[in-house]
């Protein structure tokens, strides 16, 4: 299971309710960022995550609706005393604009707190055992901009007319059968977990798309997720514009979805020339099971 804080909702330009893009991933007792826009450590505050144990951040592109709070962030958590690790993940372009940024205020190559910067590449970003992470390319005008997909492990289960049939006890030995263990019995006998565990079922999916200004492309690697959030910063109407600054539509958003066999859909990166209800109302007359974003508001997939 992945639960879901949206920190930051709003497309390039903020508004009295939606704060430049963040979303904090936690999952498997990690806690994960993707973005960090302007005034995303208030948002983790006022959300009541706080800062504990954040040492991972996912930057999907360099512009700087998602990236401007980082020196901001930094500061707090060296006035904190943190001394975790804090690893930065991007395009290499995206990279070089947290380098210069920094180095504007803290002199070159140096950072308020321990930092690691891993360039991104497709494919398998890092595994964090109870789950994975993975990288795919977007288009988003000159960016080297990335999606990310974050998929849980395939579990299998436990067979409650196997235990009963082999006399398997409640207790710590189906524990360590569910974990992958064989087990010796007090009656000498070993039950092996292929013996008690049905097939494998498919982990849980989440996948997250920053700006991107085409949908092509983007069907194999979000096909079958239980939860996409990507941009829906223009209505249909305005499609010229969205195309000129590189964007999405509700309506393109929504498409990709039905097409790739999505689950739910939440759109987020909302421009202020919209209400959510214009919104959420071509998105949904194309896949009904959409939402749009709002700050702070929390999922669970």
């Amino acid at each position: 299971m992945f639960d879901l804080t949206f920190l930051g909702t709003s497309g390039s330009v903020p508004s009295a309710d939606r704060n430049h893009p963040g979303l904090l991933v936690e999952a498997g007792g990690r806690r994960i960022m993707v973005d960090c826009g302007e005034g995303t450590q208030r948002q983790l505050l006022r959300s009541g995550a706080g800062f504990r144990r954040l040492d991972r951040l996912l930057l999907t592109h360099g512009h700087f609706d998602h990236a401007l709070g980082i020196p901001g962030l930094f500061s707090t958590l060296r006035l904190r005393q943190s001394s975790d690790l804090m690893t930065i993940h991007g395009g290499p372009g995206t990279l070089d604009v947290v380098v210069r940024m920094l180095a504007g205020l803290w002199g070159e190559g140096r950072a308020p707190i321990p930092l690691e910067l891993v360039p991104l590449s497709e494919g398998q970003v890092f595994d964090a055992g109870e789950f994975t992470v993975d990288c795919f390319p977007v288009r988003h005008r000159d960016t080297d901009s990335f999606a990310f997909t974050f998929e849980a492990r395939a579990r299998r289960h436990l067979l409650p007319e196997r235990l009963a049939a082999l006399g398997v006890p409640d207790g710590p030995a189906r524990g360590e059968l569910a974990a992958g263990r064989p087990v010796a019995l007090q009656d000498g006998r070993t039950i092996d977990p292929a013996d008690v565990l049905g097939p494998p079922a498919r982990g849980t999916k989440l996948v997250v798309v920053g700006d991107t200004e085409t949908t092509g492309g983007l069907s194999e690697h979000v096909r079958d997720a239980d939860l996409l959030v990507i941009e829906a910063t223009f209505l249909e109407r305005d499609a010229a514009m969205a195309l000129e600054y590189g964007h999405l539509t509700a309506a393109k958003s929504a498409e990709l979805a039905a097409a790739a066999g999505v689950r739910r859909l939440v759109l987020t990166h909302i421009s202020g020339r919209y209400t959510d209800e214009e919104i959420l109302a071509e998105a949904t007359k194309i896949f009904p099971n959409s939402r749009v974003a709002a700050d702070l508001d929390r999922l669970a997939v």
